[in-house]
């Protein structure tokens, strides 16, 4: 308010706009930009994602789940055949069901073969599209150009979402994320005429294929209800207008109305959900493992480290292992604090800065599916689950700046060159970032380097020395790796495999045989287990394990192979039959 108690003619600009562009017969023709304007914005967007991820062209495939995603998943490297495609749609992808992001792994191969650089140029071409998209969308949708386009650039070359590009084994998050931003657009698009079922399912085909690329998708119908709040104010459709939602409910209140339909997409989430605890089932950490009171503490905490991160993106790293002891009770109050209190604050906003609170809500809702409420795998958190839900802290942000005060001319030069600071500087780290991924040396040393307690990282690298051959040197990385987690069944295995190359076979059958205590279904841990007795001279004990690893895993050739040497050894010494082989 000035000093005459009107507020400014120019105060609320950017929103003014952004209400207008509700009204279809407006959206485009007040644009904001001429149509060149939007192509040149268009190039850029593409340009900076190519200065910042195209150097990972020159990249290979890392030890980190990229072998079982692409280079030895033998379905996958086949390329794409009906096999393959028949593989993707009735198999889980480490502990996922994601056959869209399977198959075009298996498109890739079929181009490409197993030169990583190609499955890496897929990855920024996704990427680099999806912050097209969502230029593109934002600005129909609000109305307003540079605003759109920043949140965009931000999207686009920010070092949380390093992980997500420069990982090959992370494509389902940038397909899904291309997919997300589709389907949004598409919504508008329904929005414009709601009695159109061809256009609702556009929108229903679009976020039922991003699901089958990752179905961390599932909040999408709340996303699509918050845009109905801001910034195409459904919410407030007069009443008989060619727009109204689900007009033969007119007796309905329109929110009412809003929430119905969206009932075809909220089945489409049950059935991913469903899928999605069947296929995790192994990987779900049990509550004795991980109790509920330290996975929600770890929620909390998480939010805010993840809201931190998105203005300070330093000391990034592929996997932050989970607190020893948890965070402590006041580390979780104070996030408790913090995130009530601005989401009570922005709540309060929400008639005159609606923005505020839509913003706010897509941050905390995209994040929920992987807050770690259900613990999957060790990681505390990850960059990678931000790709998306970062968006909405930008959103809120950039408009909150724009519409914070009456910019005059001089001072909207200064916002345009802060803006184009924010965005260089940005670049200049997620460049950096992603030369950590260049290779799984680099990659794992940067993670020790950023993190404590890592057995994790600790067994990677040690896997890449062992790999290399330096045996010894690989030795105290695994053996850090089993004292940091005593638990680790991986770093075991590898630990005895290392121990094998060196000649010490005693050590060797103690770590497969912890290996196989901790983990006794994973037939590669049997035939390490069944070999180092074989080489301890106890023949009738590797059989057995042979066996199991064979009823494990029944297309294993190695362990069928080792199977039949170590029954036609015994059959050469004349030793009676062991009685598991009975």
């Amino acid at each position: 308010m000035n000093k005459n108690g009107k507020k400014p003619k120019k105060k609320g600009k950017a929103l003014t706009a952004s209400m207008a562009a509700a009204n279809p017969s407006s959206t485009l023709s007040g644009d904001t930009a001429s149509h060149m304007r939007v192509f040149a914005t268009s190039i850029f967007l593409a340009a900076i994602t190519f200065a910042v991820f195209g150097q990972t062209v020159r990249f290979g495939f890392v030890n980190y789940d990229d072998q079982a995603s692409v280079y030895d998943n033998p379905v996958v490297t086949a390329g794409l055949t009906l096999r393959g495609l028949a593989w993707a749609f009735s198999h889980y992808n480490l502990a996922n069901w994601i056959p869209l992001a399977t198959v075009s792994h298996m498109l890739d191969c079929q181009f490409y073969g197993l030169d990583a650089g190609g499955h890496h140029l897929t990855n920024v071409l996704l990427h680099a599209a999806s912050a097209i998209v969502l230029f593109l969308m934002l600005r129909a949708m609000t109305g307003v150009l540079w605003p759109s386009a920043f949140v965009a650039a931000v999207f686009a070359i920010h070092p949380l979402h390093v992980e997500s590009v420069a990982w090959v084994t992370e494509r389902k998050d940038v397909l899904s994320g291309l997919l997300f931003m589709l389907t949004l657009l598409a919504y508008l698009h329904y929005t414009r005429r709601p009695s159109s079922l061809r256009r609702y399912l556009t929108v229903a085909i679009l976020f039922a294929l991003g699901l089958m690329s990752k179905p961390m998708l599932v909040t999408v119908p709340l996303i699509l209800l918050l845009l109905d709040y801001w910034p195409l104010n459904r919410f407030t459709m007069p009443r008989g207008s060619q727009m109204e939602p689900l007009r033969r409910l007119k007796n309905t209140p329109l929110p009412a109305r809003l929430v119905i339909e969206k009932i075809p997409l909220l089945a489409l989430v049950t059935a991913c959900g469903i899928v999605t605890m069947i296929a995790q089932n192994g990987a779900i950490q049990p509550m004795d493992t991980y109790p509920l009171s330290g996975r929600a503490a770890n929620a909390l905490v998480s939010y805010v480290i993840y809201g931190y991160q998105t203005f300070c993106p330093m000391n990034l790293a592929v996997l932050y292992p989970y607190p020893a002891n948890g965070f402590s009770l006041l580390m979780a109050t104070a996030a408790f604090i913090a995130l009530t209190g601005i989401s009570l604050v922005f709540f309060l906003c929400r008639q005159k800065r609606p923005y505020l609170w839509v913003g706010w809500l897509w941050y905390l809702l995209m994040l929920l599916p992987v807050i770690g409420l259900v613990q999957t795998g060790h990681q505390a958190r990850a960059d990678r689950y931000t790709y998306l839900p970062q968006i909405g802290l930008c959103l809120l942000l950039t408009w909150w700046v724009v519409d914070m005060k009456a910019w005059t001319r001089r001072s909207r030069v200064a916002l345009a060159g802060g803006a184009v600071l924010i965005v260089g500087a940005l670049a200049v780290v997620a460049a950096i970032q992603t030369t950590c991924w260049r290779d799984s040396e680099s990659l794992w040393t940067h993670a020790l380097e950023c993190t404590r307690n890592n057995s994790i990282a600790e067994n990677h690298l040690g896997l890449v020395l062992a790999q290399r051959g330096q045996v010894e040197q690989a030795i105290p990385y695994f053996q850090r790796a089993v004292e940091i987690d005593p638990h680790y069944a991986d770093a075991y295995n590898n630990l005895g495999t290392v121990y094998i190359f060196g000649g010490q076979t005693a050590q060797a059958l103690l770590s497969f045989q912890k290996a196989a205590e901790l983990e006794p279904n994973i037939a590669s841990i049997q035939i390490n287990l069944g070999l180092s007795l074989v080489k301890t001279g106890q023949l009738d004990a590797s059989i057995s394990h042979f066996q199991k690893a064979v009823s494990l895993d029944p297309d294993n050739t190695e362990a069928r192979r080792d199977l039949t040497a170590a029954l036609a050894q015994r059959s050469q010494t004349g030793e009676a039959p062991a009685k598991a082989d009975q």
